[in-house]
């Protein structure tokens, strides 16, 4: 995974989880499913860099 997407896919966890949290102390259900969202889009990130990473190595 290259340094850059990483960094992208992390701080997109983030951002997600301060979202989800705001929306919870809000009680806005929109947040907090935006939030989710936005988790659910860094762990696919995550996975498929990861994918990548296994690919390369193997064609090493």
């Amino acid at each position: 995974m290259s340094l850059e997407d990483k960094a992208k896919a992390t701080a997109k966890n983030i951002e997600g989880k301060a979202q989800e949290a705001l929306g919870n102390v809000t009680g806005d259900p929109q947040d907090q499913a935006e939030g989710k969202a936005k988790q659910a889009e860094s762990e696919v990130r995550h996975t498929v860099e990861n994918v990548k990473d296994e690919v390369k190595k193997k064609l090493d």
